[in-house]
């Protein structure tokens, strides 16, 4: 089973290829907020290089939030776009579940932190256990205080990850003794960790039509919030 991840929910844009015996390719391209100009670009390269066609992709995955408001609408917008022209099932994941996988088999907590602006985060609280990312805290928006109240409560190492991290790594390090730092190569979306749950999930049959994936805000945009 061929599937094909696309990753567009920060400033990074990352699409890959995965099937049961192998990772097939990854493209990341961590540089400004263009993703509209190189995804589908990325794509292209991505199933050329691979020796497929967009035909030989069995499953779409997509990120699908929280995140960037446009780029989860540019990520979404192409996965549907594909697996409707070409009748396929899609698979969404959470960007926070996403990061999670970036450190398999972690001995402790896992935290992704995204920054939402405001003194707030995207956050979630994730461990490994026998080797399948079990969920200890919901996607939510915190702020960070609130956070840090929540993790102090668990005697564990957490490891902390996202783009939150260059304004919120300094607290999170002084209020909470067990806080490791991820480094910086692991630190960032990328769709080969999307793409490992998505081939899992596709592979027991936990799949949508496109019509029923969505991008997942969590909370409205700061213009939607003031809308009169």
């Amino acid at each position: 089973m061929n599937t094909l991840t696309i990753d567009t929910s920060s400033i990074v844009a990352s699409v890959a290829i995965l099937n049961e015996e192998k990772l097939v390719g990854e493209m990341i391209i961590n540089h400004q907020k263009k993703h509209s100009e190189k995804l589908m670009i990325a794509i292209d390269h991505l199933l050329s290089d691979g020796g497929l066609s967009i035909q030989d992709i069995d499953v779409f995955g997509i990120v699908s939030g929280p995140g960037s408001f446009t780029g989860l609408r540019i990520g979404m917008a192409t996965v549907k776009g594909f697996a409707q022209a070409l009748n396929k099932p899609v698979v969404g994941v959470s960007t926070l579940e996403s990061l999670a996988m970036n450190i398999p088999f972690a001995d402790g907590l896992i935290c992704p932190v995204l920054d939402a602006q405001r003194n707030q985060t995207y956050t979630g609280v994730f461990h490994f256990e026998d080797g399948h990312l079990v969920r200890d805290l919901a996607d939510a928006v915190m702020e960070i205080d609130d956070l840090i109240a929540f993790l102090k409560a668990r005697n564990e190492t957490i490891y902390f990850l996202g783009d939150g991290l260059p304004r919120f790594s300094q607290i999170l390090q002084e209020a909470i003794p067990t806080a490791r730092i991820v480094p910086n190569y692991l630190n960032m979306n990328r769709a080969s960790s999307a793409g490992a749950l998505v081939l899992e999930r596709a592979l027991k049959g936990a799949t949508s039509h496109y019509r029923e994936v969505e991008p997942f805000y969590i909370r409205p945009s700061y213009a939607e919030e003031h809308k009169k």
